[in-house]
């Protein structure tokens, strides 16, 4: 049998099973479990769906054809129009199929979590970070997800040194992983008085919002400790030991969140935080271990990696990794993202249609 055929046919198999499991009344009670079944049949429901069609147009054709046998011509010639409409779907599907079969990050369909920081460029870069936090909140919005902010640290200038926030819908980290990088940005400073044009970055880095299962954190690796929040963020400032700050013993890895409303809040977001960088961090070292090297440095979250240059003057915006320039910077800042992420998704899937072929 067609080694594509047998995918599909376990891809039709686990899509049932999952529906199946799903009527259970066990698991509509389990609120984690059902999610994590929808997410994985989510996953998989564009695939299944193709090969519903990919039977009935190939059984629409051998029907066309034995009806080509009858004698009466209108019937033939009835049949060979079906058997042209079916044969002219057939081509492109099995396009779509073999896009669909490509090997998939596990991590796509994951929620994420997106940290920006404010880098070169002193007061204008905390405000560039500013810029980007509300550009990726648009893009998430018009994808129908959620976002939910859960660190940060507000410029005085305007803007933030940090922000930290989670994003959550069916593919989020699929769409917004290529946002790991050196951000660049080319304009006259908000800070300036004068008209010169001045290069500012801010780093973004973007995890996959990992579940509990998927790494393993001992309670006697973590410091965990209180303190009383700063700045703006409520009445509770100042007033109580609201804000939390988790370090991560092993690797160092430090958070501080304040911007709950309460202190179990507040721990819950630093320990998800948490979680998803060391969960990044060792994935690298495994990586490292094993001797991966990437054709590419999309999606790899290297924050050296200039990524991406926004020109203001010329309303321009170019992503170097595969030399793309848009020349509609403010509708890009509104949001309007799909163009450059559509794109570098279809990069990586040409890049797995050739490693795949070679």
């Amino acid at each position: 049998m067609d080694a594509r055929i047998i995918k599909l046919e376990s891809i039709e198999k686990r899509y049932l099973e999952i529906s199946d499991e799903m009527m259970k009344d066990e698991v509509v009670s389990n609120v984690k479990l059902f999610t994590k079944l929808s997410k994985e049949q989510a996953t998989i429901k564009n695939a299944y769906e193709a090969y519903q069609l990919f039977k009935k147009l190939n059984s629409d054709i051998e029907g066309a054809k034995e009806m080509l046998m009858e004698d009466d011509p209108e019937i033939k010639e009835m049949a060979q129009m079906e058997l042209e409409e079916a044969e002219a779907q057939l081509g492109p599907l099995n396009e779509k199929i073999d896009e669909l079969l490509l090997p998939r990050d596990p991590e796509d369909a994951y929620d994420c979590l997106v940290e920006i920081r404010g880098a070169a460029g002193g007061d204008e870069g905390n405000i560039f970070a500013g810029d980007l936090f509300r550009m990726y909140g648009y893009y998430a919005q018009a994808l129908g997800f959620k976002t939910e902010v859960m660190e940060s640290s507000e410029s005085e200038a305007g803007g933030y040194a940090l922000i930290s926030f989670a994003v959550k819908g069916q593919d989020a980290y699929r769409h917004f992983k290529f946002e790991s990088g050196a951000h660049r940005v080319q304009r006259v400073p908000k800070t300036e008085t004068q008209g010169r044009v001045h290069t500012s970055t801010a780093t973004v880095i973007v995890f996959p919002d990992v579940e509990d299962e998927d790494v393993e954190i001992p309670d006697s690796d973590l410091e965990i400790e209180t303190h009383r929040a700063s700045g703006a963020g409520g009445q509770h400032i100042n007033k109580t030991d609201s804000a939390v700050r988790i370090v991560h013993k092993p690797t160092g890895i430090t958070v501080n969140c304040q911007d709950g409303r309460n202190q179990l809040a507040n721990k819950e977001t630093a320990l998800r935080i948490i979680r998803a960088r060391v969960y990044e961090y060792y994935k690298e070292i495994k990586a490292k271990e094993e001797g991966e090297i990437r054709r590419s440095k999309i999606g790899t979250g290297d924050r050296s990696e200039k990524i991406r240059t926004y020109n203001y003057p010329q309303n321009r915006v170019t992503d170097h990794r595969i030399g793309l320039t848009i020349n509609q910077l403010d509708r890009i800042m509104e949001g309007k993202l799909d163009d450059v992420v559509n794109a570098l998704i279809k990069n990586e899937e040409q890049e797995k249609l050739l490693n795949d072929n070679v």
